[in-house]
């Protein structure tokens, strides 16, 4: 029994990286007319992995294995709880109506690049509604005792989370953002900043790659290529794949999206060897996967002492920097901006972006505004919340490639991994010296300590559990409320 149960569990596992790979293909380097062909494989793959949970065979294995689970040791018994749970998942989602829609979002990807490019809404709105209404549909197949039926799809990103909660956590965030914003904005310079310097695309991508392996990234173990949306993406361990995006004019956005994604990728390199072809050979839950990549991207990657140890290195890629003092660069790279794009947002406004975010998803799912409307009040909310309205839908509402690809409930995520971020640093900076890491060019040791305490355990244990283990309490903003405010009011000089 549990011989058959490993039988199946690779094939599982062979089957979803070969849908990686393909999903690789698609947004990398795939002709385009090859995406016909990629797309079908891929809803051919998942309807392979569909078939397999659902089977009767797995179904019975699984209740069988739970039957005797005091008998299993702590990894097959979480195995058998997470297949428990998928396969609850999948059951209830009718197999043409799942087929249906892999073939939608595999697709999709594609027509929202040249939607986005050509900045032209219409080419992919009519897609964006059908990816909607299915989530819509198989929420309510899946709806238990969920208050509502977005709160389905929270629980697959967070689990323990609902709307309810997130009301208050993001409340308690723009309390305190939103005063702190006003006072900055007093004192901000309204000036370009020095770091918007056209720079060549291979430059970039060259630095890209530096800044990758000064972090610790494995290359022996991991690819880095460009996408039209930086991301990253697991076969397993020895295998993890990063992109990030060059933009000519704004170098410094090549470089912090390859820190982010690389936090991400230095989860997944470091997940324990045991997990190796199980069902927990990866990250947890998306709150803590991007706790690592906001971790490494802000605390880590916008801090004086980090850049400290590699500005000189910097100059070399980049050396217009030769004419930039250390102490403006800093507070340059920390600059306080309103702007429109998510992923160029500084710290501060971050959370503001993802606010509008989950407060547009929300609306669609109640039916308070439709796919037609999105448009309008997208560019309202940014206007009420940032101060700035987008000139077309490709800086607006398509900017993003989550809602294309299907991650409805995703982007609440970010936010909680901020706010776990800042929890986790509290805790590790009573163990370790991070300032002094980061000075002399050590960053294993912060890597061996996120490795010890975070990384190794894949999906071994749930993400509440995990952190309240580690940090003594549960989900809390305030420390992240507290970093924001100790690091800007030391750079903008506030009282």
């Amino acid at each position: 029994m549990r011989k058959r149960f490993r039988e199946i569990i690779k094939e599982r596992n062979m089957i979803t990286a070969n849908l990686a790979l393909v999903s690789w293909d698609l947004e990398t380097r795939a002709a385009k007319k090859s995406q016909k062909l990629l797309s079908d494989l891929s809803a051919d793959l998942s309807m392979k992995e569909y078939n397999i949970c659902t089977s009767k065979e797995f179904i019975k294995l699984v209740n069988d294995l739970n039957k005797i689970k005091d008998e299993l040791s702590d990894i097959e018994k979480r195995e058998v709880e997470l297949s428990l749970e998928e396969i609850e998942k999948m059951k209830k989602i009718p197999a043409q109506e799942y087929e249906e829609y892999s073939r939608l979002i595999a697709i999709n990807q594609g027509i929202w690049e040249e939607a986005k490019q050509k900045k032209d809404f219409s080419i992919v709105k009519e897609n964006l509604r059908k990816i909607f209404e299915y989530n819509k549909k198989f929420a309510t197949y899946r709806k238990k005792d969920e208050k509502k039926i977005y709160d389905v799809l929270l629980k697959d990103y967070e689990k323990g989370l609902d709307s309810e909660k997130l009301d208050k956590f993001f409340a308690e965030l723009k309390k305190e953002i939103v005063p702190l914003l006003k006072k900055i904005q007093v004192k901000k310079s309204l000036s370009k900043s020095e770091l918007e310097v056209e720079v060549n695309e291979k430059v970039q991508f060259d630095f890209a790659k530096y800044m990758a392996k000064y972090l610790g990234f494995d290359f022996e173990r991991g690819i880095l290529d460009l996408s039209e949306h930086p991301f990253t993406l697991n076969l397993n361990k020895n295998d993890v794949r990063i992109t990030t995006k060059n933009i000519k004019k704004l170098p410094f956005s090549t470089i912090f999206s390859t820190i982010h994604e690389v936090g991400h990728a230095i989860y997944e390199q470091q997940i324990g060897d045991e997990l190796l072809d199980t069902l927990l050979g990866s990250g947890g839950s998306m709150g803590l996967h991007e706790s690592q990549s906001r971790f490494f991207e802000n605390i880590i990657g916008r801090s004086e002492e980090f850049w400290l140890a590699i500005y000189d290195k910097a100059k070399e890629f980049y050396p217009f920097l030769k004419n930039i003092e250390f102490s403006r660069f800093y507070r340059e790279i920390n600059r306080v901006n309103t702007g429109l794009i998510r992923v160029e947002a500084d710290e501060l406004t971050y959370s503001l972006h993802i606010m509008l975010r989950y407060e547009l998803e929300k609306m669609l799912f109640t039916d308070q505004m439709t796919i037609d409307e999105l448009p309008k009040i997208w560019s309202e909310k940014m206007e009420e919340y940032l101060g700035v309205k987008p000139q077309d839908d490709s800086e607006g509402l398509m900017q993003d490639v989550h809602w294309y690809a299907g991650l409805i409930g995703y982007f609440p995520s970010y936010a909680i991994g901020n706010a776990y971020s800042a929890q986790i640093y509290n805790t590790m900076k009573k163990d370790i010296d991070i300032v002094a890491a980061l000075k002399n060019s050590e960053l294993w040791r912060i890597r061996k300590w996120l490795e010890e305490k975070i990384h190794r355990y894949g999906k071994l244990k749930e993400t509440d559990t995990l952190i309240k283990e580690l940090t003594g309490e549960e989900l809390n903003a305030k420390y992240y409320v507290d970093y924001l405010k100790e690091k800007y009011s030391k750079i903008y000089n506030l009282d």
